[in-house]
């Protein structure tokens, strides 16, 4: 299978080099090498893990006469933007360079030069329905539901096969990226709250409860928070304000990048639309260049509608993720009347579709929602 993003890394890399960063065991190597059309045997695909390639690297042996050279992982050299900077600046005109790595490339940027304008990011997602198929039915959904969107549990369509990858990449994330990137000393307690955040997805992220259940600083939790979102273990989201209501301001919404882990029916839903939307935008972003952002919508009432997208600072649509399909719910109708967001969807894994246009809302299953909006 494809991934979503090929053609256009393909098109990207006649003119720039190409970072593409997301979470542990998502694809990125093995989208890399179906651009290089070979294997990890291929003499122009380089992993800084292995250490044969990564004497290489520093010595500055890169394969000749290679039009493409992969370089996955290469983010844990301290100096590695520099090193890359020198290697694009001296080839550019008959070497193209796709670089690969578990965390956010355009955050760790240790080396000191910076490669403005010489690349283009993009993040790869896990599978999402209209990846698994472009007309997605019930089945596909309650499959992505289950064993969530990375490649080898959803192809696998195992339990006990999805257990044990669980259980060996979170080990991964936390006693090898945390060390080799943050160089935290706090590990158990960083294992205790990467069990913490899978609980508290869809809910406001309370730094203090974090705080009193680790027994550390409010400052050290906020930080570990954010070192798990630059590893793509979790991604937050910020709310929407407008002038006619009284909005949240700060408060930050949790989701996880493999949903998968929610135990809650309701929880884990609402994770893989809030997962959807998010690869939505950053599609969008990374191919387009528009400013996209997913928020949620919440007043000091408490009234609330789960997603709202903005597209360089300006209102979409809203989403608000249902596990039945009954009534347009009252907050739609409220936020409906005092903002200035056009469109509104109440998704579902029923299978009514209707719109009630006093509150320019539709109803729908997010089969089709994903298939007629997200397209992607």
């Amino acid at each position: 299978m494809d991934r979503y993003p090929k053609q256009q890394i393909i098109d990207d890399l006649r003119k720039k080099m190409v970072f593409v960063g997301g979470p542990r065991q998502v694809g990125k190597t093995t989208l890399a090498l179906s651009i290089l059309q070979g294997d990890e045997t291929h003499p122009a695909y380089l992993n800084w893990d292995y250490f044969e390639d990564k004497k290489d690297i520093l010595q500055g042996k890169i394969p000749s006469n290679q039009p493409l050279i992969v370089l996955d992982e290469i983010h844990k050299y301290k100096q590695w933007r520099n090193l890359i900077k020198g290697l694009y600046d001296k080839r550019k005109s008959t070497t193209s360079f796709l670089i690969t790595g578990s965390a956010r490339l355009d955050y760790y940027r240790k080396g000191g030069d910076s490669l403005q304008g010489r690349y283009h990011y993009y993040r790869l997602h896990p599978f999402s329905l209209c990846e698994v198929n472009a007309s997605p039915t019930r089945d596909d959904l309650d499959s992505l539901l289950e064993f969530g969107g990375f490649p080898e549990p959803f192809l696998s369509q195992s339990e006990t096969g999805w257990k044990r990858w669980q259980r060996e990449r979170l080990a991964r994330v936390v006693k090898e990226d945390l060390a080799t990137l943050e160089q935290v000393k706090e590990i158990s307690q960083l294992e205790v709250l990467s069990i913490l955040l899978q609980e508290k997805v869809g809910s406001l992220l309370s730094i203090n409860s974090l705080r009193e259940d680790l027994s550390a600083s409010h400052e050290a939790v906020d930080r570990w928070v954010k070192i798990f979102e630059n590893l793509y273990y979790c991604f937050l989201l910020t709310p929407y304000g407008s002038r006619k209501i009284q909005a949240l301001k700060k408060d930050r919404k949790l989701f996880m990048w493999d949903w998968s882990l929610c135990k809650l029916p309701g929880a884990r839903f609402e994770n893989l639309v809030a997962s959807n939307l998010l690869k939505y935008c950053h599609f969008i972003e990374d191919t387009q260049g528009d400013d996209m952002t997913l928020c949620y919508l919440r007043d000091k009432n408490k009234r609330e509608v789960d997603f709202v997208v903005l597209k360089n600072g300006r209102p979409l649509f809203a989403v608000e993720s249902k596990t039945g399909d009954g009534d347009v719910s009252r907050h739609i109708s409220y936020f409906a009347s005092r903002t200035e967001i056009p469109f509104f969807f109440q998704v579902h894994r029923g299978s009514r579709d209707y719109e009630v246009m006093d509150c320019r809302t539709r109803v729908l299953p997010f089969t089709a929602f994903a298939a007629e909006v997200l397209k992607i």
